[in-house]
């Protein structure tokens, strides 16, 4: 298939399994937040007011895209994004670790850590891809459907563990692996 060679140049090929992991981790989070808030042990509420909360994941990802605009003109992409996947991964083990509201709201701030994921990993995997640029956007296109694998195996841990705490660690995996391409792009491609 066109553009299918593309896969084998490491920088390409990892941002796109990047672009899979993001949208899924995204997604997992999305997909589980209001009945993650609905536990007794976090925020014990009811679903229509745990489902109001979700404004704030959505308005943290705003507002980390107009700070993320700001502080991208002045520290290399990868840097940033490696540091805001970490950001989503301590989140995460800060939310699971704890009870309460605490473990709520920063479950909600992983908003904020999303907001430049996507186009600066889109950014720099399709760096100096020159006039082949079209097919590496089109395979990257494609890999969104990890937002319908990931959320389903994340899923498939939360029913076997019986925690969706315990269930979050595939997101925080995917995290990790955008925070190795991160740190592997933190320097223009050649």
């Amino acid at each position: 298939m066109a553009g299918l060679d593309l896969l084998r140049r490491p920088r390409f090929g990892f941002g796109a399994l990047c672009i899979f992991l993001y949208v899924g981790a995204e997604v997992s989070i999305g997909s589980l937040i209001v009945s993650y808030l609905m536990q007794d042990h976090v925020m014990g509420l009811q679903e229509q007011a745990a489902g109001k909360l979700i404004g704030l994941y959505w308005g943290g990802a705003m507002m980390g895209r107009f700070i993320g605009s700001v502080v991208l003109r002045l520290v290399s992409p990868g840097k940033v994004l490696s540091g805001v996947a970490l950001g989503a991964i301590a989140l995460i083990l800060f939310s699971t670790a704890s009870t309460g509201a605490v473990a709520g709201y920063s479950l909600l701030a992983i908003g904020l850590m999303n907001a430049i994921m996507f186009p600066t990993i889109f950014s720099l995997a399709c760096e100096k891809l020159g006039p082949r640029a079209a097919d590496g956007s089109g395979i990257i296109n494609v890999a969104i459907f990890g937002g319908a694998v990931v959320p389903l195996a994340t899923g498939v841990i939360a029913d076997a563990t019986g925690s969706l705490a315990a269930s979050l660690f595939l997101p925080a995996a995917c995290y990790a692996a955008i925070a190795g391409f991160g740190w592997f792009a933190r320097r223009p491609a050649a």
